[in-house]
């Protein structure tokens, strides 16, 4: 089945962060398949699928989503504040989409962005994800230009009840960085030089878009593959 998504997605860009380099050239029909592929481990059994961890809503979900951002990103922050709410309300909760974050944080613009990534990693890890997404972003204006953000970060696992020694653990581990860096060369794979990014049924979104248009998107689609 062919979907008619990918015109509109390749016209939509908003305000978003950019890298100053240009991304790794786009191979989207092997992200597709690579997409695919997680989605069917996730159906099989969650434990197995990798990003588990960090997403949100059904394996059998209808349509997934792959959000790829950087948490000191100021448009990423606008996108997780003020239209994921509405999305994870709407689409999410309902069982018509599956929800994945991806880490992409661009190092050359925001120097903590790194180590928040981990920082989420670690917390997925932890069971801890989402309550930390949403720490991160609703503090970022606060960690984002310190010059050592490891003090601060730590009292958001604190306010999850993440324990400092479960955290530090995981930290000090090459395994969350590595998973970082597995996330943004897949992100760079598949066309993304900019976030928020979200790669959608084979498409691609860029920018902190408003929700008017991910509901024409996601109900364009969800349409198409289900009839209703």
């Amino acid at each position: 089945m062919t979907y008619r998504t990918g015109m509109l997605l390749a016209l939509l860009a908003l305000p978003a962060c950019s890298s100053p380099s240009p991304a790794q050239s786009a191979a989207r029909k092997g992200v597709a398949a690579a997409a695919a592929t997680r989605a069917d481990t996730g159906r099989a059994s969650a434990k197995a699928d990798p990003l588990a961890s960090r997403s949100m809503g059904s394996p059998n979900a209808p349509i997934t989503v792959y959000e790829m951002s950087d948490f000191q990103c100021p448009y990423c922050r606008r996108h997780a504040l003020e239209t994921f709410p509405t999305l994870e309300r709407e689409y999410v909760a309902t069982g018509k989409v599956r929800w994945v974050f991806l880490n992409f944080p661009l190092t050359s613009l925001h120097p903590n962005a790194a180590a928040a990534a981990q920082f989420a990693v670690c917390a997925a890890n932890a069971g801890k994800f989402w309550p930390v997404h949403d720490l991160l972003y609703r503090n970022q204006e606060v960690w984002a230009p310190l010059k050592d953000p490891a003090p601060f970060l730590l009292t958001l696992a604190d306010s999850a009840g993440i324990p400092r020694a479960t955290m530090l653990q995981c930290l000090a581990s090459p395994a969350a960085r590595q998973a970082v860096e597995a996330d943004a060369a897949g992100a760079a794979r598949a066309g993304a030089a900019r976030t928020p990014s979200f790669y959608v049924e084979g498409g691609m979104i860029e920018g902190a878009y408003p929700i008017a248009v991910f509901r024409q998107v996601l109900d364009s689609i969800y349409k198409v593959k289900t009839g209703k």
